[in-house]
């Protein structure tokens, strides 16, 4: 049982940190990469990774969510912590659950508004330009907002593995 306790806890670590360190690059990177590239007239312009770069990115991106949340929901209920527990901050439990439902928010984020929109900003899905506008807005609050809640989501599940009294 320790050994798959093991195999769970590495698969959410490493996916993790492909989810968050996407969302880390796509906010100090693309973005400002791509407003770089938009306002060199002499340059290739953001196209190269919109449609190259992003795309692939963003399936990482949705994906590792994905992967970070479920076997982080299955380690706590193989743990013996509960995935239930987790979620209802039941005794014991409360520093793993701010952090996992601070992950389900940001899981939230990427699939049903970051998604969505990116699709209309890459031209996956036909768009006006003011639709584009709105999506474009949409996924960057979205976006820091993810950024913003995983400095306290890292801290929570560093907390609640390492012992710390909070």
């Amino acid at each position: 049982m320790e050994f798959i306790l093991g195999i769970e806890r590495w698969i959410h670590f490493l996916s993790g940190i492909t989810w968050i360190g996407l969302l880390y690059y796509f906010n100090f990177v693309q973005v400002p990469a791509m407003a770089a590239a938009a306002a060199d007239k002499d340059g290739p312009g953001p196209a190269a990774i919109g449609k190259y770069v992003a795309p692939r990115a963003l399936l990482w991106f949705r994906w590792a969510a994905v992967v970070t949340w479920l076997s982080g929901a299955s380690y706590l209920e193989a743990s013996g912590m509960g995935f239930v527990n987790a979620f209802l901050l039941r005794e014991g439990t409360q520093i793993i659950g701010v952090g996992a439902w601070l992950g389900t928010i940001m899981l939230f984020n990427v699939w049903v508004l970051i998604w969505p929109a990116q699709k209309k900003v890459l031209g996956m899905v036909e768009a006006t330009d003011e639709e584009k506008n709105k999506a474009r807005r949409v996924a960057l609050l979205a976006s820091r907002s993810n950024t913003a809640l995983s400095i306290p989501m890292l801290l929570f599940m560093g907390a609640s593995a390492h012992g710390l009294p909070f």
